[in-house]
């Protein structure tokens, strides 16, 4: 029944997967991510007791019981996903649908589009949300697209309307992937696509267009090579957006040098300043720093220099960032004076004024920045949307 092939990557029990390479696209009313490249499980965690493997370009539920969780949360999207059931009869997965971490073996929250044998993309804790007849039978590929706007979610089978149907519920959540292997069976998963709506790029991948040189000509230490915006380390400024942001989600990956260290200017004034202890200061944003944790010189700094944290504010909880030379993900989540912080899929920063009163001393609408730290650090996937509550 399990599929053999001589490339195979496996991940075990609730590991942090590492970065691939994932593309972004603009959508009319959205941006599209890929959250499968074919080489790995980058943008996942697998939760619980189940074995997850990339073969022959494929995703393969391998073994066990548990779920993928997305690393990023999710308010309204378009989902686009293939399967194929490898077991004849009686097949069960599913897709969970803004659910929460947590639960044994699968999650309690959020609702879950079946691909059970004969109820495939029924969701159904939820009044008219289903269909028959439009699921291809095992062995063959089947195509669901979801789309979740409010509390309405519809379903096309295979190209044809299945359901529109209200009462999803919550608002936000993960995406998941359910596995159920002893009972039902094995599955393939290919082309796995979100377009997150509302969302819109910062970085078109071939040019700064939205981004200036602070005081400088941008080109002085920054370049767009082979689709990512790096800075080089020279000497020069930092960049600065064209607009000015008050709540929003910003979304992007990251990769530092060995010894690498810069960080994210939020809400900062034209000047970038992002330092103020008392209110006779000027006004000022903050910053997120980005920093290669492991590196020795960085051994003895203060928590809140440590990657994800709110400088010189409020330090981020673990560090979970991956080795130099890797790409990281990262999600800055602003909402008035609350700061979220989620680093490779995993909350490192929950802020408010109340536990951290200098927040309530910075702006809440300025600049977004990118620091040039005389440090080689690159960027793809820049996007940015609604702040998500």
């Amino acid at each position: 029944m399990r599929p053999v092939s001589s490339r195979v990557i496996s991940l075990s029990i609730a590991c942090v997967l590492t970065l691939g390479s994932i593309q972004l696209s603009a959508a009319a009313d959205g941006v599209t991510t890929s959250l499968f490249d074919g080489k790995s499980l980058a943008g996942w965690h697998v939760e619980n007791d189940c074995k997850v493997s990339v073969q022959d370009g494929l995703m393969l539920l391998e073994a066990g019981d548990g779920w993928l969780r997305s690393d990023n949360v999710y308010a309204d999207f378009h989902l686009h996903i293939e399967w194929k059931a490898l077991q004849k009869e009686k097949y069960d997965a599913g897709i969970f649908l803004r659910t929460a971490p947590g639960g044994k073996p699968f999650p309690k929250t959020g609702m879950q589009a079946n691909m059970l044998q004969g109820k495939e993309g029924n969701i159904n804790s939820l009044k008219g949300a289903s269909s028959t007849g439009l699921a291809k039978p095992a062995g063959e590929w089947n195509i669901f697209d979801i789309t979740v706007v409010g509390e309405t979610v519809k379903m096309v089978i295979n190209g044809k309307p299945a359901y529109k149907a209200t009462g999803l519920k919550p608002a936000a959540g993960h995406i998941g992937i359910q596995i159920e292997v002893p009972l039902g069976g094995q599955f393939l998963l290919r082309n796995i696509q979100v377009t997150e709506l509302g969302y819109k790029n910062l970085f078109d991948g071939k040019t700064m267009a939205g981004w200036e040189g602070a005081g400088q000509p941008a080109e002085t230490c920054w370049a767009v090579q082979d689709g990512l915006l790096m800075c080089t380390g020279e000497k020069g400024p930092w960049l600065r957006s064209k607009e000015e942001y008050g709540d929003f989600s910003l979304r992007f990956d990251y990769m530092v040098n060995p010894g690498g260290n810069s960080g994210i200017y939020v809400r900062v004034p034209e000047n970038g300043n992002h330092h103020r202890k008392n209110e006779d200061e000027k006004p000022a944003g903050f910053e997120i720093q980005l920093l290669d944790d492991a590196a020795e010189k960085y051994a003895k700094l203060n928590p809140y220099q440590y990657t994800g944290s709110v400088y010189a504010i409020a330090p981020a909880t673990k560090h979970v960032g991956r080795e130099a030379g890797q790409w990281n993900s990262m999600e800055i989540n602003c909402l008035g004076q609350h700061v979220t912080i989620t680093h490779n899929g995993t909350v490192i920063v929950n802020a408010t004024d109340k536990e951290f009163p200098i927040l309530g001393m910075r702006k809440t609408k300025g600049y977004l920045g990118l620091q040039n730290h005389s440090s080689v650090v690159k960027y793809r996937n820049l996007r940015i949307g609604p702040a998500v509550e």
